[in-house]
């Protein structure tokens, strides 16, 4: 082999080596972003079905005020 081929083979080589070491040495802040993640996303779809429910109440309480009638009464000029 070519000298300049060989070096250029020997760096990639150790640029290989030291992003699969990174690689390695990264995998459990990614597992802990994703189980962080998750618990976020449950959080989230638990709040929405909350404040679904919330709204669906406080359109129930706005439907009765509509449709009740009160003693006062707007006079028509």
């Amino acid at each position: 082999m070519e000298p300049t081929v060989e070096k250029e083979f020997t760096a990639l080589g150790g640029l290989f080596q030291h992003i699969i070491s990174d690689l390695k040495n990264s995998a459990p802040v990614w597992e802990d972003f994703l189980f962080k993640a998750n618990k976020f996303h449950a959080q989230l779809r638990s709040t929405i079905l909350a404040s679904g429910s919330f709204l669906d109440s406080f359109q129930k309480i706005a439907d009765m005020a509509t449709s009740t009638r009160g003693e006062l009464q707007q006079n028509v000029c």
